[in-house]
């Protein structure tokens, strides 16, 4: 016997699609193999998966099979998008009176049943999570009218996170990094112009190199800043500043000019403070700066993890340990302000933002984590004296 999705469900699966894609930011997720079913994500609400399923389920054992199935395409999902769970509602418009559901919360997969709207709106499980739905699914349109509207909203909100997507990954002219670079060779060639070159610490000191000694007891505070455009010889300048091109060229796009800046030198800043917690010598580069990009690019990744695929685990986290565990293994690299310029760069992009993604507690907790690092780095550097 065959079953086709009456025009009922198919006005339930409309209202659904339109109520979770227009008003909860929802994104329909693309799946090989998925029949009769529809995937919706959206990582930042309660329930991250949403599926709609319209396939006809006459027993428990189909349902059981379906709950599989799904529990393994979560798995999926949780390693692409580097989650420990991802609560997820399954909603079943097409489902045999003698199926029984039943809640699975070990694998987070809360199962209902949608024969009508008053089934969704009126479930407590989903008034919890979505108490605007009652409200929003009334609409005066019936008929073609409202297939018309439901389909032009979804269109339209598609086309509007499609051009804010463009928006963000579209490559732009990296005037910042460009600018930094050129600062960075400018002050390299000073050194060489007007002092005893790169190598030398009397013209390094002169020209702004981080030294605990002389920040904390001679009050030299602007060599936290000034020593990030400091580099000692020519391998040095070079391997940071094609690092700084690779990586700040696409923090600049991602972030803006304004934020990018403000991420770099917040980075810098965390990144000198915290070396001269662990070394009096002298220090100079702009590594610390650069390991607060690699910061910022892994926030931007974990928010857009699902645009860039197997990026962010496959490219960007290998990045990150591989340099670190270079400057455990390697003499002469200041780790510390590696870690701390790495941590700031977190921090201080939580609280620069993401364009389209205006989260106010997530900005809050970027400056409580801030003040807390930064407390942190201050109770270190008391603890020397």
């Amino acid at each position: 016997m065959n079953y086709t999705v009456s025009k009922q469900n198919e006005e339930i699966i409309m209202k659904l699609l339109h109520y979770f894609i227009t008003d909860k930011n929802y994104n329909p997720v693309v799946l090989r193999g998925a029949q009769n079913e529809i995937w919706l994500e959206n990582l930042e609400s309660e329930y991250k998966i949403i599926r709609i399923v319209s396939n006809y389920i006459h027993n428990d054992e189909q349902l059981n099979y379906d709950i599989f199935k799904t529990k393994q395409i979560m798995k999926s999902i949780k390693k692409k998008t580097l989650s420990f769970k991802v609560p997820t509602l399954s909603i079943f418009v097409n489902l045999g009176d003698n199926v029984h559901l039943k809640e699975n919360k070990f694998d987070y997969i809360t199962c209902l049943k949608a024969k009508t709207l008053n089934d969704v709106v009126k479930n407590n499980q989903i008034l919890e999570v979505f108490p605007d739905i009652n409200k929003t699914l009334n609409y005066q349109e019936e008929g073609l009218n409202l297939f018309m509207k439901l389909t032009s909203d979804i269109n339209k909100k598609t086309e509007k996170d499609a051009i804010q997507a463009e928006d963000i990954f579209a490559p732009k002219k990296p005037t910042i990094t460009l600018a930094l670079i050129f600062i960075n060779i400018f002050v390299f060639l000073l050194m060489y112009l007007l002092g005893n070159g790169s190598e030398d610490n009397i013209t390094l000191l002169n020209f702004g190199a981080n030294n605990r000694t002389l920040v904390l007891e001679f009050n030299q505070y602007y060599r936290l800043v000034t020593s990030c455009f400091i580099h000692i010889g020519i391998l040095h300048l070079f391997v940071n500043m094609y690092s700084l091109f690779i990586i700040g060229s696409q923090i600049e796009t991602f972030f803006g000019k304004v934020k990018y800046l403000i991420i770099y030198i917040g980075s810098a800043l965390f990144g000198s403070l915290l070396s001269i917690c662990f070394s009096n010598s002298i220090s100079a580069g702009a590594s610390g700066a650069i390991f607060g990009l690699l910061g910022a690019m892994l926030y931007f990744g974990y928010h857009y993890r699902l645009f860039l695929g197997n990026a962010l685990y496959n490219q960007i986290i290998p990045i990150i340990i591989l340099n670190l565990a270079l400057g455990f293994f390697t003499s002469g690299i200041d780790n510390a302000c590696h870690i701390g310029g790495l941590i700031g760069g977190i921090f201080v992009s939580m609280i620069c933002g993401l364009k389209y993604k205006n989260n106010k507690t997530e900005r809050i907790n970027g400056i409580v984590l801030s003040i807390i690092f930064l407390g942190f780095i201050l109770f270190l550097i008391n603890s020397l004296n």
